[in-house]
């Protein structure tokens, strides 16, 4: 069991006026987490549990009346909702128990997938909700764990394993790859295949593998529509949908000179290495492997994300690249200003790009490598 971040934000906000929502992919722990806050400091006949597994509560969850629901939740003061993306008309029961409640008890919601989400919410709890993005572990999250020379010393086990709590639990690489494929298979995207219409996994899967492939590269829709014999809207609409059930995210590229920098295609990244693996079935370890600096990119802009979200620090993010092939692997902009980063494996002397200096003379630049890399995720 890791102390995840957002418990203690989380519980703060318990009893403020709000419905509370936790976002993130299937098996990272939001349940575990929910369950946890409330064990501590609640008891258990002031908790009301709802689930959309289950019959009964999702026939009372989607009536939108508090004539059945009110005979469950009136002597409660916590009314949890776990997997509510499932439930129809979700927006306006949540509306119809806050307005009733909202000063009497806490709802907190647990959502696997932001597909409809703003069709589900947005109107009915404009103004009546707090929403928390949360990721698998973070390093982050297993500092105070692990010393600074154990992460050192997991760094290659982190860059093909991790970071799910099942799979980090695991003791060993037989167990760890079981628990993976487990996770890599239809259940992480089942709400994609259970509510969009989508009854063939395969054309999924292959996008996913050709996804896989090329995480430090741009990504051309129309060569992966030509590779999966589909159409570029829906190449289009799957990635969309598989961002949204927090299993890949794009990151856009950078430019105010158009004529000189490209501006045409995303890089896609996945928000965890153990699942990009997987969907590989590329278990070696560094040294048979050729996409070392693949794993190294994709982890360090994860682990930043993550950093950056939960010390709620809010900005923009892209990679930059020109057509004579000058580039930067990562930048971030805020407070007026860009802040450019390159990755690289080994401590090694790298130069900004002349041309990016030229057009960014304010900006600052820094590389990234295996020694200095926990200064950039902590």
């Amino acid at each position: 069991m890791y102390k995840r971040i957002l418990e203690e934000k989380i519980k703060n906000d318990f009893f403020s006026g709000k419905i509370i929502m936790l976002l993130g992919a299937r098996q990272i722990g939001k349940t575990t987490l929910v369950e946890e806050i409330l064990k501590k400091n609640y008891h258990e006949n002031d908790i009301v549990f709802f689930n959309w597994d289950y019959n009964d509560d999702r026939e009372l969850l989607s009536e939108n009346s508090l004539k059945k629901l009110g005979l469950y939740i009136e002597d409660k003061k916590i009314i949890f909702i776990d997997e509510a993306q499932k439930i129809q008309n979700i927006g306006n029961t949540l509306k119809i128990i806050f307005d009733k409640y909202k000063d009497q008890k806490q709802l907190i919601v647990t959502w696997s997938s932001s597909i409809n989400l703003l069709d589900l919410t947005s109107e009915p709890l404009t103004w009546r909700k707090i929403v928390y993005m949360m990721y698998p572990i973070s390093i982050w999250e297993i500092k105070n764990t692990y010393d600074v020379k154990d992460i050192y010393s997991s760094l290659e086990n982190l860059l093909i394993f991790w970071s799910y709590p099942a799979v980090l639990n695991k003791t060993n690489i037989t167990d760890k790859i079981k628990t993976l494929k487990e996770l890599s298979s239809s259940s992480l995207y089942r709400d994609i295949l259970e509510f969009q219409q989508i009854k063939n996994s395969y054309v999924i899967m292959k996008l996913l593998k050709l996804l896989a492939l090329q995480i430090w590269k741009e990504v051309s829709i129309n060569e992966l529509a030509t590779n999966l014999w589909v159409d570029t809207k829906t190449v289009d609409r799957y990635i969309d949908l598989l961002e949204k059930s927090f299993i890949i995210f794009r990151l856009p590229p950078y430019f105010t000179n158009k004529r000189k920098e490209l501006n045409k295609s995303n890089k896609i990244y996945f928000y965890d290495l153990g699942i990009r693996n997987s969907i590989l079935w590329d278990y070696n370890f560094l040294e048979n492997r050729n996409d070392i600096w693949e794993l190294w990119e994709n982890f360090l802009i994860t682990e930043r994300i993550k950093k950056n979200e939960y010390a709620e620090k809010y900005l923009s993010k892209y990679f930059w690249r020109t057509y004579n092939q000058s580039e930067i692997d990562y930048i971030e902009e805020y407070d007026w200003k860009l802040h450019a980063y390159e990755f690289k494996w080994w401590n090694k002397l790298v130069k900004v790009p002349k041309s990016f200096i030229e057009a960014y003379p304010d900006s600052s630049f820094e590389v990234i490598n295996k020694d200095n890399f926990l200064d950039f995720v902590l």
